[in-house]
């Protein structure tokens, strides 16, 4: 079993920036791939980031086109944590974020959710 709880979001003003985290338990967190998702009103839930450690200092990191440029996702695994620095927030990142893992190696299911975040963007 897997807990992944996410903290960070917040109200915020069109241009800011905002620095989502997810603390994970589990013993072998640096073979998990970890991702932000979120889920705007109205909306289905859409991949934002996914990272994955490949060894050492070296790293596999994926974004949505809406975030690209604007995203930086990282990961700390001496602290199983995962980090989502988003900047330039617009109203259009108002969403709850939500954090996941793969956990099965090889699998291409996100098997561990968080209970989310609220981001909301003001214009």
């Amino acid at each position: 079993q897997v807990q992944l709880v996410e903290s960070g979001g917040g109200l915020v003003q069109a241009g800011d920036s905002l620095r989502l985290s997810c603390a994970a338990s589990g013993r072998t967190f640096s073979n998990y791939k970890m991702g932000w998702f979120r889920q705007a009103p109205g909306k289905e839930r859409e991949f934002v980031a996914g990272i994955r450690w490949l060894g050492a200092n070296s790293y596999h990191a994926d974004y949505a086109d809406s975030v690209k440029g604007r995203a930086t996702i990282s990961r700390d695994n001496a602290k199983n944590t995962v980090l989502l620095q988003m900047n330039r927030l617009t109203s259009e990142d108002t969403a709850v974020y939500y954090c996941a893992a793969q956990v099965i190696p090889g699998s291409q299911t996100w098997e561990y959710w968080g209970q989310g975040t609220q981001v909301t963007v003001s214009s």
